[in-house]
C-alpha cells in the first residue's frame, strides 16, 4: 500500500488513540458553526436593532455563555483529551433537557415574533447537534474519547487472551 493510500485509510478510521474522525470534526464543524449562528442571533442581531431603534444596545440581548460552551466542545471533539466523551455526554444531556424543557413551555404558548422565530430555529439546530452528539457518544464512545479509546481497547484484549 502506498504512502498517500495509507494515509487516506488511517484518515477515515484512525484508531481511537490517534484523532478525531470524519465524523467527529463533523460535529466539531456543527457546534463551531452553531456557535457563530448563536452569537449573531443572541448578540450581533440584537444590537444592530437596538441602535436602529435608538435604544440602549443591550435592550434586547438575552446573556449566555452557550457558544463558549459549543466552541469548548467543538475543540474537545477536534483534539480529544482523555475528558472528551464525559463533556460530551453530560453538555449534550443538559442541553437537551434545557432545550426540550423550554419548547414545551414555549409550544404550550407560543409567541411567533421575529426573536422568538429566530430563538426556536436555532435551538432546533442545538438540539439536532445534541442528540447527534449524545447518540454518537453512547452507541459510539470510541468515536469520542482519547482516554475511552484506550480503555476499550485494554479490556478487549483482556477478554479475548490476546497479550497486553
Amino acid at each position: 500500500m502506498n504512502s498517500l493510500t495509507a494515509a487516506s485509510a488511517s484518515h477515515a478510521n484512525p484508531s481511537p488513540d490517534t484523532g478525531s474522525t470524519d465524523w467527529t470534526r463533523f460535529l466539531a464543524h456543527f457546534l463551531f458553526v452553531l456557535a457563530a449562528w448563536t452569537v449573531f442571533i443572541k448578540y450581533l442581531f440584537p444590537i444592530a436593532f437596538a441602535m436602529a431603534e435608538g435604544e440602549p444596545l443591550t435592550r434586547w440581548i438575552y446573556w449566555d455563555l452557550w457558544p463558549v460552551a459549543h466552541v469548548w466542545l467543538g475543540w474537545a471533539l477536534l483534539s480529544r483529551p482523555p475528558w472528551t466523551l464525559a463533556l460530551a455526554i453530560a453538555m449534550a444531556a443538559v442541553e437537551i433537557a434545557i432545550i426540550t424543557t423550554l419548547f414545551w413551555l414555549f409550544l404550550s404558548d407560543p409567541e411567533w415574533s421575529i426573536w422568538r422565530s429566530n430563538w426556536f430555529v436555532n435551538k432546533v439546530f442545538v438540539l439536532a447537534c445534541f442528540v447527534l452528539v449524545l447518540a454518537t457518544a453512547l452507541l459510539r464512545p470510541e468515536q469520542l474519547g482519547g482516554q475511552g479509546g484506550r480503555s476499550r481497547k485494554k479490556f478487549s484484549s483482556m477478554t479475548s487472551g490476546e497479550p497486553r
